[in-house]
């Protein structure tokens, strides 16, 4: 009798989203359907260390708030080729614990959307959720997403890029004559709106600049638009869907990172925009162009500004979009009529599909 398929989840990672790793992955964890697959929990430390998880604790279905990595763990691991498999061995004994057929890396910010887990799992010769290391790092920097974009001729709110070891060559009045005031200051390697400020005057655009690069050597900063924004999500390798766009109704400022996961009255999270069915089909063609030229894979997320005049604006796309309760990437898939389990099962399928064609190409001529 064939085994079921032996998914390792993995969540953590040394980023300043790695609690909402976590509660991503209590939601996938539960999501999955164990008739169909083994689940491997593995959780990554805020040092990039590895420890193999108690199954039974992520498949309670309750929210963990205060769960650490090292808490429910088993063994310190780390992940290595196999024979048509990952494997996690144990290292202090150097035993194999667990053979691994295909991963979830379910790591949000850096270290799980920039390429550096993409590299590992590559590395470990395992089919990867998502995508690969060259649009993970793509879709991470935003200044090089947005250049990317530009240059494909689609349409991206204007900004200006700035580095910790020149950001004196251009002055506070530059950047506001070029851009105009209210601006965002943005890290440009950080998702969740961690770091980001909307400034108003010149001293606060200077005491955002100086918070931003805390976070990120490279930061971006993106002219204001009076907008809507809409999200929508994307799946598959080459042929692709879309669900149905949604909506973000921020009642701050923005949608903050306390308004995406913490307060509950920081924004109303719309599954299905109110929107005709014209600008639908634009925003759902815009958002698979945008994954196509960035070259993903798998699932994203992509977000827009939608201004009063019809205008749309690619915001950002998110290649690693969050999985909590309250996420609008599997809430979007089911208001199109995909329940989360189903969606587990198609990104994992996806990601088998594309590893085998990856597999099917010549090494050597």
């Amino acid at each position: 009798m064939q085994h079921k398929l032996r998914v390792g989840v993995f969540f953590g990672g040394p980023s300043a989203e790695h609690d909402i790793s976590l509660m991503s992955a209590t939601n996938i964890i539960n999501a999955l359907d164990t008739k169909k697959y083994d689940i491997i929990p593995v959780g990554v430390d805020l040092h990039s260390k590895m420890y193999l998880q108690r199954l039974s604790v992520l498949l309670q279905g309750q929210e963990i708030k205060n769960l650490t990595i090292t808490q429910y763990l088993n063994s310190q691991v780390v992940l290595v080729p196999g024979h048509g498999h990952g494997l996690l061995i144990n290292l202090l004994s150097k035993e194999k614990i667990q053979a691994i057929d295909v991963i979830i890396p379910v790591i949000h910010g850096s270290y799980g959307e920039d390429g550096t887990i993409q590299g590992l799992i590559k590395s470990a010769n395992v089919p990867c959720v998502g995508a690969s290391v060259l649009s993970s790092a793509i879709c991470m920097d935003k200044d090089i997403a947005k250049r990317l974009l530009r240059d494909a001729g689609l349409p991206v709110v204007d900004f200006i890029t700035l580095h910790k070891h020149n950001k004196n060559d251009i002055s506070s009045e530059q950047i506001i004559k070029h851009l105009g005031l209210p601006c965002f200051v943005k890290p440009a390697n950080l998702g969740s709106s961690i770091g980001i400020e909307k400034v108003k005057n010149k001293a606060q655009l200077e005491t955002a600049i100086d918070n931003a690069f805390q976070y990120d050597n490279k930061i971006l900063i993106e002219k204001f638009i009076q907008a809507r924004e809409i999200e929508c999500a994307v799946l598959g390798n080459d042929e692709l869907k879309t669900s149905l766009p949604g909506e973000i109704i921020p009642r701050q400022e923005f949608y903050s990172y306390d308004a995406k996961y913490f307060d509950e009255n920081g924004a109303d999270v719309v599954a299905i925009a109110d929107l005709d069915k014209d600008m639908q089909a634009k925003i759902q063609a815009l958002a698979m162009e945008t994954f196509h030229c960035l070259e993903c894979k798998g699932m994203a997320r992509v977000d827009f500004f939608l201004t009063k005049k019809g205008e749309i604006y690619i915001n950002e796309i998110n290649t690693m979009p969050g999985f909590t309760q309250i996420s609008q990437y599997p809430k979007m898939w089911e208001a199109t009529g995909m329940s989360c389990p189903q969606l587990l099962d198609e990104l994992i399928n996806l990601a088998l599909a594309q590893f085998d064609a990856q597999k099917s190409l010549k090494i050597i001529p």
